[in-house]
């Protein structure tokens, strides 16, 4: 049980047991530290108590047993027979199966409880345990293994982790989402989130000025970046809330007197990375432009696009432009060609990664569509891709609008039908 108990306990909640000044659960540690020694010195326990119960069975059980059975043919076998069986069944049940359960329900409980006892033992055996520890490390290094003692927790264990707690009711379906979520950010390039460079609205300086006021009213956003005849020219960004302040404070608008100073970023950069930068950075407003090598502005990203990205789509937050996946009646579905490629990954449980989604780095589904297809698409166009049928619906120029997305279902179910 100690052995099971020391070897299974979770270190981070016994790094909390220590903090608290638990001496039991420092000597746990301590154990841990060189398990080695401690599985000999398990080792010793547990074969002199199976020594100890051969020969206490065999002295006291046996003969009493055979003299009670002796009208029987061959008695003296008998009773060694049975003997072993029920000394094996008893050390079975009692010295294994159980105390394992018991130290697998609650191994860090059971190893407060045994650290002194085992501490003791282990002092007591230790010459012996050392010969052991000596000899085991000696064979571990002739057959080349090296022994960790640092356990990596990676990113796969943790969801498996939270989805067992999701299952056992301790997590909710929202903190399951969110921390998938979360560790996606790493993963993502900025240009995965960001409104492209031919959806941003912008207020150009050589534009008249009710030009601008009617793009700053229906436009429903609160920041707006700002140029003068070229977006890669830009001056910097203004928000709403300053405009219509400087408006009522000043008899002459002067624009310049408002413009803040923009976070600009590589279309490289990852998702985290720029949520890093924002907090960093508190002199800069929330809006982020990202450009590419050349230094042309190819998207903008505000903190709200970072937040959607954890805790997923916020109502009432530019709805209509966030691109949307549509289930017909049909069973089909009609997604916007800005739909990320991700969430469509999401929306169709899609483990693996599509056809050369890393080689051509596309963040879309009108990206896969134009890898698919090598060209710009015209209306009416079709493309089988394994379990999927893509037809075009909709282009807008040369930005592929709406796709019609025809589901066979898994590879599993099609070969099936076969």
């Amino acid at each position: 049980m100690a052995e099971l108990a020391v070897v299974s306990v979770r270190k981070s909640k016994l790094q909390k047991y220590i903090d608290e000044g638990n001496k039991n659960a420092m000597i746990v540690a301590e154990l841990g530290e060189d398990p080695n020694e401690f599985l000999s010195t398990v080792q010793i326990g547990i074969s002199l108590t199976a020594v100890l119960t051969g020969a206490f069975g065999g002295a006291t059980l046996s003969e009493p047993l055979a003299a009670a059975i002796s009208f029987i043919p061959y008695s003296e076998a008998i009773s060694v027979i049975v003997v072993v069986i029920l000394s094996t069944y008893l050390t079975l049940v009692i010295g294994e199966i159980v105390p394992k359960v018991i130290a697998l329900n609650d191994p860090e409980r059971v190893s407060l409880k045994v650290a002194k006892s085992m501490l003791i033992l282990t002092k007591v055996s230790r010459p012996i345990s050392v010969i052991l520890a000596k000899s085991s490390s000696f064979l571990l290094w002739v057959m080349r293994i090296d022994r960790r003692t640092d356990d990596i927790v990676t990113e796969e264990e943790i969801e498996l982790m939270i989805k067992e707690g999701r299952e056992d009711g301790t997590i909710e379906q929202e903190e399951e989402d969110i921390i998938k979520r979360v560790f996606k950010l790493d993963d993502q390039k900025v240009e995965s989130i960001m409104t492209p460079r031919n959806e941003i609205i912008w207020i150009d300086l050589e534009d008249d000025r009710d030009v601008n006021k009617i793009k700053i009213i229906e436009s429903k956003r609160s920041i707006f970046p700002i140029a003068s005849g070229e977006l890669d020219d830009f001056i910097g960004v203004v928000q709403a809330k300053d405009i219509l302040s400087a408006m009522f404070t000043e008899d002459e608008f002067d624009v310049h007197k408002i413009v803040k100073e923009p976070l600009v970023v590589s279309e490289h950069l990852e998702t985290l990375e720029l949520l890093k930068e924002f907090k960093e950075n508190q002199e800069y407003v929330h809006m982020s432009l990202v450009v590419d090598e050349f230094g042309s502005v190819e998207g903008l990203i505000t903190l709200n696009d970072l937040l959607e990205g954890i805790v997923g789509d916020i109502p009432g937050i530019d709805e209509d432009d966030e691109p949307k996946a549509t289930q017909r009646l049909d069973g089909n579905w009609l997604i916007d060609g800005r739909y990320p490629i991700d969430r469509f990954k999401e929306l169709f449980e899609l483990k693996e990664n599509l056809p050369d989604e890393e080689e051509d780095g596309y963040t879309t589904l009108a990206g896969f569509i134009l890898s698919l297809s090598g060209t710009i698409p015209d209306e009416g166009d079709r493309y089988d891709c394994g379990r999927f049928i893509f037809e075009i619906i909709d282009v807008d120029g040369h930005q592929i609008d709406k796709v019609l997305v025809i589901d066979l279902g898994p590879e599993e179910e099609i070969e099936e039908e076969e």
